[in-house]
């Protein structure tokens, strides 16, 4: 009998759509903006159209194939995805300049590499001819059996193959931190960027996109829902992804804040303070259960007695994870709980043979069938 579920939030009760537009432009502003590598600063701009913002991630993500592949992949946070597809094209524009500056690559790539030398990069590329190729990413990546956290690990060895530099610093270090706040830029804008990420924009004029949340069913619909599940004496909960500003301000919007204990909503701002008590490089993002073991227990465990937590739990046949993608699911199968898989991700319907091969204990259109299966 299910005692508690836990939802993830984009891609069963939210949108991921802006993310993901959020995610290519910010890809794009790292590459072409004069705030960054510089390659085309006149192609910037703070305030795009929505078909103009749909074609940069066209052209970013090849038509979403590279978003897909990375969710296949495991992996499953937007600023991970924004890292590897930023750094993977760094990697890929470095390679073009390398018979002429290998010495300067090899300082570059040795070191961690932060905004400062993002600046002193682009200044060196724009002495030559050189392209981005956004349709090398699945083409390189599909060498390899890397599948999550281990996709940045992944770099090191591009770096060397395409190179020739030895290398352990494309991990989450400096270079990912400037992609996330660049991200946060684009996705809470000027009003909210303080708030998100306690720095100032460095490129101002982005008005964000979290006014603008888009619910995967009618709004009245999911509050009827929450509301009928605690009615029925069953413990509801968030594990997401989402800082708690994205996932607290929508959720207050919309009018359903208040069917749930706010203890048992687990954000990324979670996650991030928990991963500063561990050795340097330690993730616990999904699939890592850390996010979903410490909703199930209110946040009263410490990180270690989260991660001592024995696996699978006890009574996991109780707990229901609601959730689009397999980092998700493997995150349910490690700790025995049921795992609910809703069609309404990034890639929709055709996700089903995916979470029928990973044998999902259920498949639903929407996160609204939930009714149908309790």
């Amino acid at each position: 009998m299910i005692k508690t579920i836990l939802f993830d939030v984009d891609g069963v009760l939210l949108s991921e759509e802006r993310y993901f537009d959020a995610s290519a432009l910010t890809v794009w502003e790292m590459l072409i903006s004069s705030n960054y590598l510089a390659l085309s600063p006149e192609k910037f701009k703070t305030d795009y159209s929505d078909k103009e913002i749909e074609e940069i991630r066209n052209v970013v993500f090849e038509n979403d194939k590279i978003l897909k592949f990375q969710k296949s992949r495991g992996l499953n946070a937007n600023w991970d995805m924004i890292y590897l597809s930023f750094a993977h094209q760094l990697i890929h524009l470095l390679s073009q300049i390398k018979e002429y500056e290998i010495e300067n690559i090899r300082k570059w790539c040795q070191a961690p590499i932060n905004h400062k030398t993002l600046l002193e990069i682009g200044g060196v590329l724009n002495n030559y001819s050189v392209e981005l190729d956004f349709g090398l990413f699945v083409k390189e990546f599909e060498r390899s059996e890397a599948t999550k956290q281990e996709l940045l690990d992944y770099l090191n060895v591009l770096t060397f193959d395409k190179l020739g530099v030895e290398t352990s610093s494309f991990q989450k270090g400096e270079l990912w931190s400037v992609c996330e706040h660049v991200s946060q830029e684009w996705y809470v804008g000027d009003d909210n960027i303080i708030a998100s990420t306690g720095k100032p924009s460095v490129q101002k004029g982005k008005k964000g996109f979290l006014v603008n949340e888009t619910t995967l069913a009618p709004k009245e619909d999911i509050g009827e829902l929450f509301q009928f599940l605690t009615a029925s004496g069953i413990e509801i909960g968030i594990g997401t992804g989402r800082p708690e500003l994205e996932t607290i301000q929508p959720f207050q919007h919309l009018d359903w804040l208040k069917h749930f204990d706010v203890s048992r909503i687990v954000t990324a701002d979670d996650v991030a303070k928990a991963e500063q008590e561990l050795p340097e490089g330690k993730s616990l993002s999904k699939p890592h259960p850390y996010t979903y073991i410490l909703g199930l227990h209110r946040k009263d465990l410490s990180v270690q007695e989260c991660l001592n937590t024995p696996l699978p739990i006890k009574d996991g046949d109780s707990v229901l994870i609601v959730g689009d993608s397999l980092a998700d699911l493997l995150a349910a199968r490690q700790m025995g709980c049921q795992f609910a898989a809703v069609l309404t991700g990034l890639s929709g319907k055709d996700a089903r043979g995916e979470f029928e091969k990973h044998k999902a204990d259920y498949i639903l259109e929407s996160v609204l069938d939930l009714r149908g299966i309790l």
